[in-house]
Order: C-alpha cells, then sequence, then structure tokens
C-alpha cells in the first residue's frame, strides 16, 4: 500500500501544473487528493512571497494562502477554472483579487473608526488599537438589524441611499432617517465608552 501511494505521490511531482488542475477537476481516483497536495506545495511559497509583498505581515500572508488555495481548490473541484493551463495565472489572479478586498476591507474599518472614534477624543495606546475595534463593535451590536445594515451597507457596501433603500425595500428618505438615527446611538455609545470609569 505504501508503495502504491508513493507512486501516486510520485506520479503528481511529476505532472505538470495543468494535468494537475485538470486530476483535480476530474476527481481522478487517486490521484485527485494527490494533486491538490502538489498544488498546494507547488504555490504556497509563491502565494506567500505574494502575501508579503503586498500585505507585510507574515500571519496575513499566511492567511492569504490558506484562503487563495483553499478556494481554487473548491473551484477546480467545481470545474470552474475555464483553463487548466493556467492555473498559476488563475492564482495569482486570486490572490490579487483576495489583497485588494483585504485593504478595501481595512479602509473602510479605517473610516468607521475615524467617523465614530474621533481621534482627538479618544486616543488609546497604539498597541491597544484591538480595543478601539471591540468597543465599537459592541456599539454596533446594540443597534437595531435594520440600522446595522443601513450604517453597513453604507459604510462598507459603499452605497447611497437610493440604493440602500432599494435593498431594504424602504424610502430614501426614510434611509437617511435611520441612518441618522443610528450615527446618533453610535456616538452616544462610544462617549459613553470614552467617559473616565
Amino acid at each position: 500500500m505504501r508503495r502504491v501511494l508513493s507512486a501516486v505521490v510520485q506520479r503528481a511531482v511529476d505532472t505538470s501544473d495543468g494535468d494537475l488542475a485538470r486530476a483535480v477537476t476530474a476527481g481522478m481516483p487517486g490521484l485527485a487528493d494527490a494533486a491538490e497536495a502538489e498544488l498546494y506545495r507547488r504555490f504556497a511559497p509563491r502565494v506567500r512571497l505574494y502575501g508579503l509583498r503586498h500585505l507585510r505581515n507574515e500571519d496575513a500572508a499566511l492567511d492569504l494562502v490558506q484562503h487563495v488555495l483553499l478556494m481554487t481548490i473548491e473551484k477546480l473541484r467545481q470545474g470552474a477554472v475555464r483553463a487548466s493551463d493556467e492555473i498559476a495565472s488563475f492564482i495569482l489572479g486570486t490572490s490579487r483579487t483576495v489583497v485588494i478586498d483585504l485593504r478595501r476591507r481595512e479602509r473602510r474599518r479605517a473610516e468607521l473608526l475615524d467617523t465614530f472614534l474621533p481621534r482627538q477624543k479618544f486616543a488609546p495606546p497604539e498597541a491597544d488599537t484591538h480595543l478601539d475595534l471591540d468597543q465599537l463593535e459592541g456599539c454596533l451590536a446594540q443597534l437595531s438589524d435594520r440600522e446595522r445594515t443601513v450604517v453597513f451597507l453604507t459604510f462598507y457596501g459603499e452605497r447611497p441611499a437610493a440604493a440602500v433603500a432599494t435593498e431594504i425595500g424602504a424610502t430614501e428618505g426614510h434611509v437617511r432617517v435611520i441612518r441618522h438615527r443610528a450615527l446618533a446611538r453610535l456616538r452616544t455609545c462610544v462617549t459613553s465608552l470614552q467617559e473616565p470609569s
């Protein structure tokens, strides 16, 4: 059994990227698992280097490796990768998309913090920046589902009031009222957290 397994693994190692991708898509008995493992072995270092270059953080780079390669293998299993011979380009493109999305989320997070936790009023030590996020998340959790949805669609989704209104089935004016009320509640919550106990 060990000899057979060794032969299957060696066969995967000797196979081209495109053939490995096709083996995963076809679910070839005995080869699909080895093909997935070999794709991971080949591309993990490349994705990690891409992550280090663009995210400048080892943990973030390793998370990127897991996310991108698991997504790639899932897409291959579903037959959603059209050009198997261009699997390297697919993985690079997926890495780029995920990094752009991560940067966008961080930028939106920073905008939320700047909006609800003004720096001049609340400046925790740099080492404790996660406290701001925890406090903000706590305040967001106190909003109603509808208020929270409006806030997230506005700031994370970057959607105008008209688009939010369509999304939640309300009028544009009503969305503005909900947003105004939610922001006021968030400010009150955050202000109460800033007061000395």
